[in-house]
Formats: C-alpha cells, sequence, structure tokens
C-alpha cells in the first residue's frame, strides 16, 4: 500500500488531483522512445528508500552467488547507512540530469517490509526501486509494466502507478499497459534446477546455460523489461533466466502486430539475467558486447548484414562486486546515453571512459558503485520517458 513517511524521503510526492480523482495534467509531458541513444528528455530515476534483501527464491536463487551471505540468513531491510551512501548517488545523478535540462521523476513510496502473501507463495518482504529499468519498458508512446519473475518483485509495479497514470491523462496519446500476471507458483519453476545451483561448478552451469535450461518454467508469461533491447522496428529480447520463452512469444504477439519485428538473442553465459550488461546500443550502427559473454552462432548475421560495429567492451576497473550485490563487474558497460555524442559511465570506471572517450563520445562521470548493490547501474537507475526521434528502421536486411 502507498504510503508516505520519513522511511521515504526521495519518493515522489503524492498526485495533484481534481475532486473527481482525476490527476491534474502536467503541461507538456510527453511520452514517446524507440531506442536507448536518442536525446533524453524525461526520465525515471530509482530510489534506495527502505530497501529490503528479501529471501531468496526460485528465480533470484540464480542471482546470488553462491558464497554469498545474501544466500543464507542476511534477508531483511539494508543498513541506513547504506541506503543513504545509495541516495546520495542516486539524487545526485538526478541533479545532474536536471542541470542538463531532462525532466526527473521519482518513484512513488510502497512499503517492502511487509510479508507477501498470494495464494502461491509467501516470502519476507519485497525488493525496493533502485532499478526502474527493470520493470517498465517504454515502447513507443505505451509505458508496459513487466511480469517479472522474483517473488519479492510481485507488486513493485505499485510504486510506478501514480506516476504511470498521471502521464496518461496528461498525454492524450499515452497508453499504459500491465503484461499478464504471473502466479510464481513452485510449479513456476525448476525447484531441482535451483537446489542443484550450489553444488555445481562453473562448467556444468555453462553446459545447463548453453543447453537453454534455466530456472524458470514455461507455465507463466515472465520477462524482466531489462531483458528488451529497443532499436527502432527491431526489439531484441534476451531468453535467460527472468526472460522466458512464454514471454518473448507474448512480446512478439503483442508488438509485431503494431509494426515491430521481435528477435531473440541468446548469449554464452552462466548466469544471463538482463541484457544492459551484455550487448548495449550506443549509437545507430554501433553496439558495446561483453567480451565474456558472446552471442550464439549466428545471431551477429543482423547486425553484420546492416553495417553495425560490434565493439568488446574492456576489462572492469574492479575484480569484484561490491557487497551485498546481485550484479557482476560488468555494470561497467551499465551505461546511460544521452545522446548520439553524449555518455554517463560510472566515475571509477576509467578504462570504460577511456573506450567511450575513443569512440568519440562526451563522457560524463557518475558515482554509482555505492547503489550497484541495491539493483545495478546508471541504465537499471533510470527508465525513459521520453527520447526525442521517430521509429527508425535500422535493420532493413533481417535475419536469413
Amino acid at each position: 500500500m502507498s504510503i508516505s513517511n520519513d522511511l521515504y524521503p526521495n519518493a515522489s510526492t503524492s498526485l495533484q488531483r481534481k475532486e473527481s480523482g482525476v490527476p491534474i495534467v502536467r503541461k507538456g509531458l510527453h511520452v514517446e522512445s524507440y531506442n536507448d541513444f536518442d536525446p533524453l528528455r524525461h526520465v525515471i530515476v530509482g530510489i534506495a528508500d527502505n530497501q529490503h534483501i528479501p529471501e531468496a527464491c526460485p528465480a533470484s536463487n540464480e542471482k546470488i552467488p553462491a558464497g554469498s551471505p545474501m544466500r543464507g540468513g542476511k534477508a531483511g531491510r539494508r543498513t541506513q547507512e547504506s541506503i543513504d551512501i545509495a541516495n546520495e548517488c542516486l539524487n545526485d545523478f538526478a541533479k545532474l540530469l536536471e542541470a542538463r535540462n531532462i525532466i526527473v521523476d521519482r518513484p512513488g513510496a510502497v512499503d517492502w517490509h511487509e510479508r507477501i502473501i498470494t495464494p502461491d507463495f509467501t516470502i519476507s518482504s519485497g525488493f525496493g526501486v533502485m532499478p526502474p529499468r527493470d520493470c517498465l519498458l517504454t515502447m513507443g508512446k505505451t509505458m508496459l509494466m513487466a511480469p517479472m519473475s522474483f517473488r519479492s518483485r510481485y507488486f513493485e509495479y505499485l510504486a510506478y502507478v501514480d506516476l504511470l497514470r498521471e502521464y496518461f491523462e496528461s498525454d492524450p496519446n499515452c497508453l499504459i499497459e500491465q503484461a499478464p500476471r504471473p502466479r510464481l507458483s513452485d510449479e513456476s519453476f525448476r525447484m531441482d534446477y535451483v537446489a542443484a545451483y550450489e553444488f555445481l561448478s562453473d562448467e556444468e552451469t555453462m553446459e545447463r546455460s548453453l543447453r537453454k535450461e534455466y530456472s524458470t518454467k514455461e507455465t507463466d508469461i515472465l520477462f524482466d523489461a531489462a531483458d528488451v533491447m529497443r532499436l527502432g522496428k527491431d526489439v531484441f529480447v534476451q531468453h535467460g533466466l527472468t526472460t522466458n520463452l512464454a514471454g518473448i512469444h507474448w512480446l512478439k504477439r503483442k508488438y509485431e502486430a503494431q509494426g515491430y519485428r521481435i528477435h531473440t538473442l541468446s548469449f554464452e553465459d552462466n548466469h544471463p539475467i538482463h541484457i544492459d550488461a551484455t550487448f548495449c546500443p550506443l549509437r545507430p550502427g554501433l553496439m558495446l558486447l561483453n567480451p565474456n559473454r558472446p552471442l550464439f552462432k549466428g545471431q551477429r548475421e543482423i547486425f553484420e548484414k546492416n553495417d553495425w560495429e560490434i565493439v568488446e567492451a574492456v576489462k572492469p576497473s574492479w575484480e569484484n562486486p561490491p557487497a551485498l550485490c546481485y550484479s557482476s563487474t560488468w555494470l561497467s558497460m551499465n551505461t546511460l546515453i544521452l545522446d548520439h555524442k553524449t555518455v554517463c559511465v560510472e566515475a571509477t570506471e576509467t578504462a570504460q571512459m577511456e573506450q567511450f572517450d575513443k569512440l568519440g563520445f562526451d563522457v560524463i562521470p557518475v558515482a554509482m558503485r555505492d547503489a550497484y548493490a541495491f539493483g545495478g547501474g546508471l541504465h537499471c537507475a533510470t527508465a525513459d520517458v521520453w527520447r526525442e526521434g521517430t521509429c527508425e528502421d535500422y535493420f532493413p536486411n533481417q535475419f536469413s
């Protein structure tokens, strides 16, 4: 239930509404985005307020390193000190974007402390809303709430309901949608797969991944928005631990009827979760690829046939992620593109900044490492509302 108290100092304020309950229009508000590199004009930046480490669930087990204390009895609210430090990063990032005349909104306040109970499962708490990119997918003039596979994130969309209602009222062309809600019962997962994870070698987990055997079954329609890479008329979706084939089929059926072309991508990755630290568009004609996670054979074809250059990312500056972090060190390539010439990069990733400089970008260093544990990097911490530009056809030459 939405709340407002001292635990949520960075959350968006309550909507101004008419007596009927209809939100008051924000004049000039515009919802539209087709890619990750056209000029950014309006964005949602996450918050770390009251974030929790929930109990592990069948979906999240694969994202938690085998030796991490999060796999055992670490469930509970993150320390206030860590929350404050993460919020300092996120708030400074929001101010930087606003200084560049980009409109910034923040998620609403939802109590993540309460145990989640549904007819199909129960879990210790919610998660938080540092990474809106996982939950929200902007496809043209539509904003879609994704059917995520982590039980702790089942009600995460509630933090965005008021904002989305305001967008819908303010932009007459905006449509707000929600994908089918999953049940996330034990039948939704390969429970034996989850149980075996701690006892398998890296080679064995890679073998399972190469066979496309993941913890999620096809019982529910599941995808995280961060597994979707938008490139105009062509949309590339990663099949992995957080997005199943049913989710990709749903996206294909929904959006191909609107003129998009939906493609499935897979990578040689032990734990394929979210495409935005694996394969990232930088500007028209240029992609950044994680060298440790190559594309499956044949999947480079569409990029090569359309003269896109694929550059391998440089090695991250850090050997290990921060404590109590779900993500890998490859958040170094989880950047936010502001336009075709400008990129925000985490401030300690000096080699990555140098690579972008050589690629012709103006680089803006942003301190975000102290917020990594709350859900990811600079791209994860944002969700597009409006980028200038139209739906371009970057891939007239399709797969054979």
